[in-house]
């Protein structure tokens, strides 16, 4: 028994020892570390020790060794805006059915909410295209709770973007950045109003660039998704993804759930299709779209092992179109598009996001691997009707809906010889009948339309009543008539 007590005497003086000698080490190394922090920091008069690390260019801020989001995060709610919408559902009404009979069908006012972007002292604001969709009504609140009509300036539904405006002045804003820079497993913040929950802010990094996740069922549907696991519920649609400088560098725009909520992953427009659609709804009221003239694909193994392509990245152009921009240039039918203006290519959803950063007309140089050899192309893009001009927008409102004309190109889609295209709906003849918008106008009382105000004319001669024929862009014909008085 003595023995055992001295034993355990040994060991706990042994213990003792060994523990201070632990905690001297560990007291030199921490004021090592202070020396260190110390040397690093950016205010040295600051009480909190704040440093700043250093990584592409962006500057994260540590306050007492956490992250310190508070100040981006304090400028971004302030520019980022509460948006609500009003529209219109069709729905079955027994009541109808039971004093006019069967089949009678009611428009119920419904109301909707989402985020936007104010990216103007004077008040303009993007938000995203399925936000604003089919408004006939739209109100912006900002963060200070003040309240707006907004007005649509113009839609992208091809990128699933718009731009409303509301009219106030000194408002604070977000300044564009550059998402072309952007890395993965960055820093990047998510705001919006989820669920109705105004100024609300998550963090995540970028989980990867570029990505398709086939959401717009639109012809010429640009996606290149920025992914990140920011949280992002509905209601964040249309708010902003910024970076640790507090620039724009996305909008936040889906998510990938089984469940309708968050389920860790999001997506966002990148900033530079943003801005560059933006620009060109405030100077055209339409997008100017480039059109490189080429049918791609992605470049799998098994098409590697049967053109004997050494390397699975690029673009690889199936066909070219015979009065495209491409074949004018001078690229072929498998060739492997690897540059674009010195940016590397390695996917199709890349190819698209920067050819939809430039208009037609513009030349850029595009990089193709042909037999093994790379050659250096310049292409001067065209338009959707193989133009070179900017196209123009005209349109025209009259009771209560906005029209505008269409493009050669959305003739040839829908397989018609003329219409007009409703791009907008406010209260009035056109809303109440049932139309929707996007609804193509064919014929008003037998006569074809190929101008908007061919249509005003049709309904100004008309006398008690109007009938109007038309498609929309799935393809379904719809008959409407309504009384004047």
């Amino acid at each position: 028994m003595e023995s055992n007590k001295q034993i355990n005497f040994r060991q706990l003086y042994l213990t003792f020892i060994f523990g201070i000698i632990g905690g001297l080490v560990s007291l030199l190394l921490y004021s090592t570390l202070i020396d260190k922090n110390e040397n690093l920091s950016t205010d040295n008069s600051s009480n909190t020790n704040s440093i700043s690390k250093f990584a592409s260019n962006k500057t994260v801020a540590f306050t007492d060794g956490a992250l310190d989001f508070t100040e981006i995060s304090q400028k971004a709610i302030d520019a980022v805006v509460h948006v609500k919408t009003t529209y219109y559902a069709d729905y079955d009404n027994p009541f109808y059915d039971y004093f006019y009979g069967g089949g009678s069908k009611s428009l119920t006012p419904l109301e909707a909410s989402g985020s936007g972007v104010i990216i103007s002292a004077d008040g303009y604001i993007v938000t995203n295209n399925h936000v604003i969709e089919d408004a006939t009504n739209l109100q912006v609140v900002l963060n200070n709770k003040k309240s707006y009509e907004a007005k649509i300036i113009g839609t992208d539904p091809t990128t699933d973007l718009a731009l409303i405006k509301i009219e106030a002045v000194d408002l604070s804003t977000l300044t564009f950045g550059n998402s072309d820079n952007l890395l993965v497993g960055e820093w990047v913040l998510a705001v919006g109003n989820p669920f109705n929950l105004t100024s609300t802010v998550t963090a995540g990094i970028v989980s990867a660039k570029a990505r398709n996740i086939d959401l717009l069922d639109k012809n010429y549907a640009i996606e290149s998704f920025i992914q990140t696991d920011a949280a992002v519920n509905p209601g964040n649609s249309g708010g902003a993804l910024i970076n640790t400088s507090g620039e724009l560098i996305g909008i936040n725009t889906a998510i990938a759930s089984t469940t309708g909520t968050y389920s860790g992953y999001s997506f966002a427009v990148p900033v530079n299709i943003v801005q560059k659609v933006v620009s060109d709804l405030m100077e055209y009221g339409t997008v100017q779209r480039a059109m490189l003239g080429v049918s791609i694909q992605e470049i799998t193994e098994d098409l590697a092992k049967q053109y004997g392509f050494s390397v699975l990245q690029g673009v690889f152009i199936s066909d070219v179109s015979e009065n495209g921009a491409a074949k004018e240039a001078g690229i072929e039918k498998n060739d492997i598009i690897i540059k674009i203006a010195e940016q590397e290519i390695k996917e199709v959803s890349q190819l698209q996001e920067k050819i939809g950063q430039y208009r037609p007309g513009d030349e850029v140089i595009v990089t193709v691997m042909r037999n093994g050899e790379e050659k250096e192309i310049t292409v001067k893009f065209k338009n959707q009707d193989g133009g070179t001009e900017l196209i123009t927008n005209s349109k025209v409102e009259l009771l209560g809906a906005t029209f505008e004309e269409l493009t050669d190109q959305d003739k040839i889609d829908l397989k018609i010889k003329s219409g007009v295209k409703v791009v907008d709906l406010k209260a009035g003849k056109f809303l109440k009948a049932g139309i929707k918008i996007g609804f193509i106008v064919t014929t008003v009382n037998d006569k074809a339309v190929t101008t908007a105000s061919d249509i005003e004319k049709e309904i100004n001669s008309a006398r008690g009543g109007v009938y109007i024929e038309g498609v929309y862009p799935d393809g379904t014909i719809s008959y409407y008539a309504f009384g004047l008085r």
